[in-house]
């Protein structure tokens, strides 16, 4: 497991990659709209799947081998996120859902994080990069894997602990930081396309004090199943005609 610290600089460093990426996609999508005149950012591409996102935070999500417990929507800090109270069919393992979808096209990830913690007032420990990869449903028998860099942690109150597992999603990946959604965004942007996102936050009970370790399998096993379900609806790159036109054939 490497240290807070060492995990601190590499984040620092993937950021200004990432940051230094974003720039000269700004300045390649800024070249033709100085020689005509007409600037992108004016007017956004429009998310084809904004009714579905909208959904998202109402009704939260239907995941295969999990039941809903309880679902309703969730005020934290400036955001309105989906509650979502879940239970494993095969162990009755409980979690809770937060999903906390985009909301229009300039809606953009910045503060979920720091929202989330602020409500809950969180001591953190055992805090770790967390990848998986998740295969798309529906996309072939073999279907290229995708990638998620998420962040992993214990979090505990007064009351009770949870392993917390959180990244941004969207349609051909995840990161717990927001850069690179931008530069998927940005690329999406010179097709005239988005990347909508979604961000989540997974919460599983745990013993106060314990190994946040012991609880990875499931929390990665649950990130993966949300993951897939979310790139099969509402951040797919697929409109919805284009996907019930697929589905009809």
């Amino acid at each position: 497991m490497i240290s807070f610290s060492k995990f601190l600089k590499e984040q620092r460093f993937s950021q200004i990659v990432a940051l230094l990426l974003l720039l000269v996609l700004l300045l390649i999508g800024a070249i033709p709209g100085y020689l005509t005149g007409h600037w992108q950012w004016q007017e956004l591409p429009r998310i084809t799947r904004l009714q579905e996102l909208k959904n998202l935070r109402q009704k939260g999500l239907i995941l295969p081998g999990w039941q809903t417990i309880e679902q309703r929507e969730q005020e934290i800090g400036e955001g309105t996120w989906s509650y979502q109270f879940i239970q494993k069919k095969s162990d009755k393992t409980k979690a809770v859902l937060l999903l906390r979808p985009q909301t229009g096209s300039k809606d953009q990830p910045v503060v979920e994080w720091t929202e989330i913690n602020s409500l809950w007032q969180w001591k953190i420990a055992q805090y770790r990069s967390a990848d998986f990869t998740v295969k798309p449903q529906g996309t072939g028998s073999n279907p290229a894997e995708t990638k998620v860099q998420a962040r992993f942690f214990r979090a505990s109150t007064n009351q009770q602990t949870f392993a917390v597992l959180q990244w941004y999603a969207w349609f051909n990946g995840g990161s717990s930081s927001l850069f690179p959604w931008f530069i998927v965004d940005q690329l999406a942007q010179l097709q005239k396309k988005r990347a909508p996102w979604v961000a989540v936050s997974i919460l599983i009970p745990m013993e106060p004090l314990g190994q946040v370790e012991t609880i990875w399998n499931e929390a990665k096993s649950l990130g993966q199943t949300v993951q897939a379900v979310l790139m099969a609806g509402p951040v797919s790159s697929h409109s919805p005609i284009q996907l019930y036109k697929n589905n009809k054939k």
